[in-house]
């Protein structure tokens, strides 16, 4: 199920913390509670992507995005995700949630999070997401206009860029 409880108590949390700038990182802590693990005891690798919703989510508000998306309805998606699982995270591991902006293209913006354990990362995402209308992408000029001539979105790093141009290599459908 959702954490949908978990999700209202970081966006109660952070909802007056103080706005992000591109590039800046918002940083939350969590457990990793039983129902978050599989069989072999550690933090379920599809729980993970949950869990880095809880981190995500706050980050958009704090970035003014979601005032944008309210007023011009707009939504967002995920289209795209490579992850690295570098350290067991077991039941009732307390977690710090590191989550940036790292760059735009002309379509996507791409989203680094990373759970940190003992001072040591465990997992590093990055993500490629859109702003949606009527269910297609808005270009990611057209949010940056909305988000307000002073914010500078950053070009994708050289490493993302190459991590997803094989993505858009990859066929689809696949061929099973």
């Amino acid at each position: 199920m959702y954490p949908y409880i978990r999700l209202a108590k970081e966006y109660l949390k952070f909802r007056n913390a103080p706005k992000l700038r591109p590039g800046e990182t918002h940083v939350s802590h969590h457990i990793v509670w039983p129902w978050d693990i599989d069989p072999w005891m550690e933090l379920n690798n599809g729980r993970t992507l949950t869990i880095f919703d809880l981190g995500r989510i706050p980050y958009a508000a704090r970035s003014g995005l979601f005032e944008v998306m309210k007023r011009e309805k707009w939504g967002l998606t995920v289209a795209g995700t490579a992850i690295r699982y570098r350290k067991r995270l077991t039941a009732f591991t307390r977690v710090e949630m590191r989550t940036r902006l790292m760059g735009i293209d002309k379509r996507f913006i791409y989203i680094e999070q990373s759970m940190w354990s003992g001072g040591e990362c465990a997992n590093h995402a990055t993500l490629r997401t859109g702003v949606i209308r009527n269910r297609k992408l808005v270009p990611t000029e057209e949010v940056a206009r909305a988000l307000g001539p002073e914010i500078a979105l950053p070009e994708l790093p050289a490493w993302a860029e190459t991590l997803f141009a094989a993505e858009n290599d990859r066929p689809w459908p696949p061929q099973m």
